[in-house]
């Protein structure tokens, strides 16, 4: 499948998505608190982008993944299943949020903190956050996807944390995942080269241990092998002729 530069009607429609994929992020905050289960919350958002937002949450059936949202908490790195397992003071969760809105997807993911959490966690969840920024400040008409890459990597190892390297970003549009792929580490000026009109997600995962991670025997959620913690935050992004606009921003962002 090559790039597929959005016309722009088709942007138009991508902003319409990013916003309501934003907007289940805000809606749930209120939620995350100890005591609640991931299927909970599941339960919430699809509620939510169903009967509120009119759209579709993407993940429900795809490819067979069976849940609405997927929920990563503590040594979860991506694609966690929600279920019954009840939330804890001092969890870390990512809760990532895929909506379709006439056809097209909006894409973005949170960390939470769940009541009081340690000090580590919460530095880890910050770098891995400041990492995204430093990542979508790449993106311009003509920067490459080295770029992008090598930006995370060099602030996610300096900070001595690690970066996850079998899950990447990616294209989106009128599918959930289109070309290219998104590297969270890489050289600069490697790569395909960016051009207005594209539209790709950033999504690091960054460990506080080693890099390397397994995938559980469900198919789906994605662990670090040494059992650290693991943090994520992804944003769905446009190239503009000047720059980026980022389709997915929360009103805390603004």
């Amino acid at each position: 499948m090559s790039i597929i530069l959005k016309t722009p009607s088709e942007i138009e429609k991508m902003r319409i998505a990013g916003k309501l994929a934003a907007q289940v992020l805000e809606m749930i905050e209120p939620y995350v608190v100890p005591g609640v289960s991931t299927e909970t919350l599941d339960q919430i958002c699809h509620d939510y982008i169903v009967d509120v937002q009119q759209a579709i949450p993407a993940p429900l059936n795809y490819r067979g993944f069976p849940k609405s949202i997927c929920t990563s908490v503590n040594q979860q790195v991506c694609h966690g299943i929600p279920g019954v397992k009840k939330l804890k003071s001092g969890d870390i969760v990512n809760i990532d949020i895929t909506v379709i809105k006439d056809d097209y997807h909006g894409d973005t993911s949170k960390m939470f903190c769940v009541g009081t959490v340690a000090p580590h966690a919460k530095r880890l969840i910050q770098i891995t956050q400041e990492a995204l920024y430093l990542g979508i400040e790449q993106i311009k008409s003509g920067a490459t996807l080295g770029d992008i890459g090598h930006a995370i990597q060099r602030f996610a190892e300096t900070n001595r944390y690690s970066v996850v390297r079998e899950f990447c970003g990616h294209g989106i549009g009128k599918n959930f995942h289109e070309e290219p792929q998104v590297l969270h580490y890489g050289k600069p000026g490697d790569g395909i080269a960016l051009e207005a009109g594209m539209i790709i997600t950033i999504e690091p995962m960054i460990n506080a241990g080693k890099r390397h991670v397994k995938v559980l025997s469900d198919g789906w959620t994605a662990v670090t092998k040494d059992r650290s913690l693991s943090a994520q935050w992804e944003h769905t992004i446009l190239v503009t002729e000047h720059g980026h606009e980022v389709l997915t921003l929360r009103q805390e962002e603004l």
